[in-house]
């Protein structure tokens, strides 16, 4: 009977691991094309999904992101991420794209992505890029065309145009909706201010710093 229990619970707790290290859920049906329609839509993982006899290959097809974007931003760079609504076809499939393009010296500054591995890869330029893990051990290096570098789930990452011409990276997920955390504006400016005292000692710098900083951030929203 001990045996039969044990077996019972060594189930469960595989299932539950199981389920854990599930960041997406995976699709029971061959795909969930996302639509706004609530007449027709079916409801699944966040979004309604179209009727799958309706679907066309338009669905599946995304084109432009061979087109530059503005990088004439305070950081020199502009992140195209596509989502469910630009791109309705990858909804459940648990993958995600984006194209970065950098200005010379363009920073894509640190951040996180909560619910995705990054896999990047350089097209033209030159980059800077790296990650810090949970014992603040830096992975760095430099990106020539044709290179590839992974940013683990949940590690905050950057990338820099260390190139005199402008750079451009494809960067793919392990998820349809990463998510995305800039380290400086959840720490400086987020909506309801962090009070400057904790944050002055937690950085080490003066409470007017924070303060100066806080305005900076709250005024490039």
């Amino acid at each position: 009977m001990k045996s039969v229990h044990f077996l019972s619970a060594f189930v469960l707790l595989a299932l539950a691991s199981s389920i854990a290290s599930a960041y997406d859920p995976t699709p029971l049906q061959d795909f969930c094309v996302a639509i706004n329609d609530t007449e027709t839509g079916i409801f699944v993982n966040g979004n309604l999904c179209k009727d799958p006899t309706l679907a066309t290959v338009d669905d599946f097809t995304y084109r432009g992101l061979n087109i530059p974007a503005d990088t004439n931003n305070q950081l020199g760079s502009y992140v195209n991420r596509l989502s469910v609504d630009t791109f309705p076809g990858i909804n459940t499939l648990g993958i995600n794209l984006g194209r970065i393009d950098y200005a010379p010296g363009g920073v894509n500054p640190p951040h996180t992505h909560p619910r995705a591995s990054e896999i990047l890869h350089v097209q033209n330029g030159t980059l800077y890029v790296g990650f810090a893990d949970s014992n603040n051990t830096l992975f760095s290096t430099i990106l020539y065309p044709g290179d590839l570098f992974v940013f683990p789930l949940g590690m905050v990452h950057f990338q820099v145009n260390i190139g005199k011409t402008d750079a451009v990276a494809f960067a793919s997920f392990g998820s349809q909706d990463p998510g995305f955390v800039n380290v400086a504006n959840a720490v400086f400016g987020t909506n309801r201010l962090i009070k400057p005292e904790p944050l002055a000692r937690a950085f080490m710098l003066d409470v007017n710093v924070v303060k100066d900083l806080q305005e900076k951030f709250l005024s490039s929203d």
